[in-house]
């Protein structure tokens, strides 16, 4: 059944919102999914800040361009494509991607992606999900910036400490000798 020219209208508005939310695509080939394991892919995506969109390639392309991505996308609009639009954390996101393919199978395929205007061929589409979540990198960088605070409470600590146990060698050496 043919859109109609309103509903074509609203997929691009969309398209659009989601594009503009979104801190990256990543497109995919979800040939030979059945309609329960798209279903559990969205759940698990959900889960993760992020939402699965079939979509209509050349109505996708209008959004894409609407949003200003004007760009060649190297074949990422062709053949049957859903989308992942990430949430703010983009690793989070590729990895349960990446976890559901390894435990359905390989019926959803990495095509590509776009990242902060760039586009991205399947193999840096993947490596989307070495990267570290959120939370991870904010701890990451919590403890570089507390490490110098650290070494300089010891720095201060070492003098009264090392006078602790100088005292502490001689209370010790006068028990020894009473």
């Amino acid at each position: 059944m043919a859109l109609t020219r309103e509903k074509k209208r609203e997929l691009v508005a969309t398209y659009k919102e989601q594009i503009e939310k979104a801190t990256a695509l990543i497109f995919t080939d979800y040939r030979g999914a059945t309609v329960k394991q798209i279903h559990s892919l969205r759940t698990k995506l959900r889960e993760a800040d992020a939402i699965y969109m079939v979509t209509k390639n050349t109505l996708l392309g209008i959004a894409l361009r609407e949003a200003g991505y004007d760009m060649d996308l190297d074949g990422l609009l062709e053949g049957p494509n859903a989308i992942i639009f990430t949430g703010e954390d983009i690793g989070k996101s590729a990895k349960a991607l990446k976890e559901w393919i390894k435990a359905e199978g390989d019926v959803v395929r990495l095509k590509g992606a776009i990242l902060e205007g760039a586009v991205l061929d399947a193999k840096a589409a993947e490596a989307l999900a070495e990267l570290p979540s959120r939370e991870q990198m904010l701890a990451t960088l919590l403890s570089t910036i507390m490490a110098p605070a650290t070494q300089l409470v010891r720095t201060i600590n070492e003098p009264a400490a090392s006078l602790v146990r100088v005292i502490q060698a001689r209370v010790d050496q006068g028990q020894e000798a009473a």
